[in-house]
């Protein structure tokens, strides 16, 4: 009788830990996004497609590289030695900006010839009215003429800059785009430009000793 009772004691404990084990299991699989969850052919969920490879054994989740970003960016630094110098980035192709492009070529037709002519347009403010270290962004879109679509919409400025240093500058880029634009575009390049979001970056990396720069 002992044995017995020690026979269904185990049995218990077993059938304890077996429900445990499908307890959590269950619960796994709930907090399992169903997004992330393997496909199957008796799957009547959201699932994720699990087949990556004839030679990978078991499910597995492909990895998707995020989409190339729609804006066009470019950083306009001015220093003391080369007054500025266009910095390119996100999606504007390889090579290094020239700043004769703009100048050489009467008919912009590639983006870097686009950032360079827009760089050759910046003159920064004058150094006893500036600021060593401003930065200033803008984000604006052109029309396949080589017109601006709306005025530049400022995104982001130094915070801690005198709001008469911020107008400063919001001044003369205003006045460094009404100096470049219509920009020549060629149809293929005004075509493919034409709405499209393009943002700049600007940076006064000068040598400024002012009361302003102190503040």
């Amino acid at each position: 009788m002992l044995a017995l009772g020690k026979v269904i004691a185990a049995c218990c404990a077993a059938i304890a830990i077996a429900d445990g084990a499908a307890t959590n299991g269950v619960q796994a699989q709930v907090r399992q996004p169903p997004a992330q969850a393997p496909c199957s052919v008796l799957s009547g969920r959201p699932c994720h497609p699990s087949f990556c490879g004839v030679f990978h054994r078991g499910p597995c989740f492909p990895e998707y590289l995020p989409p190339l970003g729609e804006d066009l960016r470019v950083t306009i630094t001015s220093t003391d030695e080369n007054g500025t110098i266009s910095q390119p980035s996100g999606n504007a192709g390889n090579g290094k900006a020239d700043a004769d492009d703009g100048a050489n070529n009467h008919t912009v037709d590639s983006i870097m010839a686009m950032f360079a002519a827009l760089r050759a347009c910046w003159v920064p403010p004058p150094k006893e009215q500036a600021r060593h270290g401003m930065q200033y962004t803008i984000r604006f879109a052109f029309k396949s003429d080589g017109e601006i679509i709306a005025p530049p919409w400022r995104t982001f400025s130094s915070h801690d800059a005198p709001a008469d240093v911020r107008d400063l500058y919001g001044a003369a880029i205003d006045a460094a785009l009404k100096r470049c634009t219509p920009l020549p575009f060629s149809k293929g390049m005004g075509e493919s430009i034409a709405g499209r979001p393009i943002v700049i970056r600007f940076v006064d990396d000068r040598t400024i000793d002012n009361a302003k720069n102190q503040q």
